[in-house]
């Protein structure tokens, strides 16, 4: 990966996982949180990130129904997205794989593995 920086949308419905992951990530890359759906959507409005990692399990709009919205959307659909999810779930994966994720990622993450994944991804 070159050295600019790149952005990073960070969804997740929980505050202390939006904290640590901006925290794990703002030294090498711009990172900008949301804690739902429908906030990612708004700021998609107005930047277009590197990559997304998103939140499974959230309220209003899990990240199932986020990933069909973005596929369904030509600005969005290839954007890579890391799914974060509390559950090791097969048949969660394959759904998400189904839909177009790129990885999953068991949470709470570990800051070198998320580093290496995002790394991977972007590269």
């Amino acid at each position: 990966m070159n050295n600019e920086s790149k952005i990073i949308f960070l969804v997740d419905d929980n505050a202390s996982n939006l904290t640590m992951g901006r925290n794990v990530l703002s030294d090498s890359h711009t990172v900008y949180t949301c804690n739902s759906g429908e906030r990612l959507f708004r700021l998609l409005e107005r930047i277009t990130p590197h990559l997304i990692l998103l939140d499974v399990e959230m309220p209003e709009m899990n990240g199932h129904e986020v990933m069909i919205r973005l596929k369904d959307n030509s600005n969005t659909a290839d954007i890579p997205v890391i799914f974060l999810t509390g559950h090791d779930n097969e048949e969660n994966e394959t759904k998400g794989r189904a839909l177009g994720v790129k990885d999953y990622i068991t949470k709470p993450f570990s800051p070198l593995l998320l580093l290496s994944r995002i790394e991977k991804h972007l590269s």
